[in-house]
C-alpha cells in the first residue's frame, strides 16, 4: 500500500479504481454545502444534474449515513446513469461539514473542454482542483468518449482485508 498523511488520517492504502472492463455505477459523496458543490460540479467540471430526491427521514439501509433526519440525494454526472459513472451527492440537513478519511479521495477526468478551463498557461499534463467539500479532481486534456470522461476514482482506507 501507499502511506500518506491525509488530513487527520494516516492512509495506509490508496486504491485507484480504473473505469475499464466492468462499469462502475456511482459513488456516494457526503456533502455539507449542496448548492456550492452542485455549482462547482456543473460550472467547473461540466457535469449535469440528472435527478434529485428529497427524504423526510433516514434510510433503513443507512443510505444517508448514521442520521435519522431529513436528507436528499442528487445524481450528477456526464451522462445518463444507465451508461455513465455518476456521483450521488448525499446531503443531510443540518450537517454542514464531514471529515474526510476512509472514503473517496478524488476522481480523474479526461476532458479537453474542462482541462482548458482549469489550465493556467503552463505546460502541465493535468490540472488539479478541489471541490467545496475537499474532494480532489484531476483533469487531463485528452478526451475519452467511449465510456465517458471519468477514468478512475481514488479511495483511501486505513485497513483492507
Amino acid at each position: 500500500g501507499i502511506n500518506a498523511e491525509y488530513g487527520h488520517y494516516y492512509i495506509t492504502n490508496l486504491i485507484e479504481i480504473k473505469m475499464a472492463g466492468r462499469r462502475a455505477l456511482h459513488w456516494v459523496l457526503k456533502i455539507g454545502d449542496r448548492s456550492r458543490t452542485i455549482e462547482f460540479l456543473k460550472n467547473v467540471l461540466g457535469m449535469k444534474v440528472l435527478r434529485h430526491e428529497e427524504f423526510k427521514e433516514g434510510c433503513d439501509a443507512a443510505c444517508n449515513g448514521p442520521y435519522d433526519g431529513r436528507w436528499s440525494k442528487t445524481m450528477i454526472g456526464y451522462g445518463n446513469e444507465d451508461k455513465h459513472f455518476v456521483l450521488e451527492l448525499t446531503y443531510n440537513y443540518g450537517i454542514d461539514k464531514y471529515e474526510l478519511g476512509n472514503d473517496f479521495l478524488g476522481m480523474k477526468i479526461q476532458s479537453s473542454k474542462v482541462f482548458e478551463k482549469l489550465q493556467k498557461n503552463d505546460e502541465k499534463a493535468e490540472a488539479s482542483i478541489k471541490s467545496p467539500d475537499g474532494y480532489q479532481f484531476v483533469v487531463t486534456g485528452e478526451d475519452q468518449q467511449a465510456t465517458g470522461p471519468v477514468t478512475s476514482i481514488s479511495l483511501a482506507s486505513t485497513k483492507l482485508g
